[in-house]
């Protein structure tokens, strides 16, 4: 008789990838139901805070999945069609102003762009680990450097402005929103570069994380007129994503069981859904 096994719990102690997914996915939708319903001022901070918990253990989990998968053609060409897909949209919704919400707000979630990245970034350092130095720094170096030669196209062709902007759709390109920046593909770099030393890893993520969103981004607020210190776990709360790496380390290095497709589904599903469940209750309370 088979020993059973619980979803998210593997046959060893601790947390398996399905497991981590899952409390990912529960804080994600926190957050997200405070982004996207936060004009009706019910819903409390808290959820966000949670919230940031998600975004590094999807960073993690991708880590894992990215490095354990049998074809990384296809796990990547499966985060770039969703990057496509949401972006599109963005640019929809930013540049022609349609199905925006009657207060002007849309959604700007960019994780699968960043994941876009991340596999492009990650398959150049195993190149450059392998000793296939020209390739592989070009997939390190290209996609880092992208935002700043498309701006440098856009500001020498000019008349290109609206072909070269439809290219952020086809080519994942990193920006200014939370889960799309710089800072979250330095922390997926360096979750995948301490990859097989779990509490390096960890250290690592934790420490960056704490440096830049706590006491970096601390010391540019800290010149603002009416700043307080208090505000960095009230109002610039990001550094809170810190906390995963706690359970990062509970990971058993199991996949475990579970539709491994359902965040993919799921994450641009409850998006729009929300945003279309928002925009009426928006016009039913106004």
């Amino acid at each position: 008789m088979e020993a059973s096994v619980t979803p998210g719990i593997g046959a060893r102690r601790g947390l398996t990838s399905t497991g981590l997914k899952g409390i990912a996915l529960a804080l994600m939708v926190l957050d997200h139901i405070h982004y996207i319903f936060g004009f009706t001022g019910w819903i409390p901070e808290w959820f966000s805070m949670l919230g940031r918990l998600s975004a590094p253990l999807f960073l993690f989990c991708a880590v894992e999945g990215f490095t354990h998968t049998r074809s990384r053609k296809t796990y990547f060409l499966r985060v770039y069609a969703l990057s496509v897909l949401m972006t599109g949209l963005l640019l929809v919704m930013n540049l022609l102003g349609v199905l925006v919400r009657p207060d002007g707000f849309y959604p700007m979630n960019g994780i699968m762009t960043t994941f876009a990245v991340l596999t492009i970034v990650w398959q150049g350092m195993d190149w450059l680990g392998e000793g296939r130095y020209l390739r592989g720094a070009a997939a390190v170096i290209l996609p880092l450097a992208w935002p700043m030669l498309l701006t440098a196209a856009m500001g020498a062709l000019p008349a290109l402005g609206l072909p070269l902007t439809a290219l952020i759709a086809l080519v994942p390109t990193w920006n200014f929103s939370p889960d799309a920046s710089l800072p979250v593909l330095v922390s997926g770099i360096l979750l995948y570069l301490c990859r097989r030393r779990r509490r390096l890893q960890v250290a690592a993520f934790a420490a960056f994380h704490l440096l830049f969103y706590l006491v970096y981004v601390g010391l540019v607020y800290s010149q603002t007129p009416g700043f307080h210190w208090t505000q960095m776990f009230t109002v610039y709360y990001e550094w809170y994503g810190a906390f995963a790496g706690l359970l990062m380390l509970c990971y058993n290095g199991q996949r475990g069981r579970g539709c491994k497709n359902l965040f993919y589904a799921f994450y641009p599903a409850h998006i729009y859904i929300f945003y279309i469940l928002s925009w009426a209750l928006y016009v039913f309370l106004s």
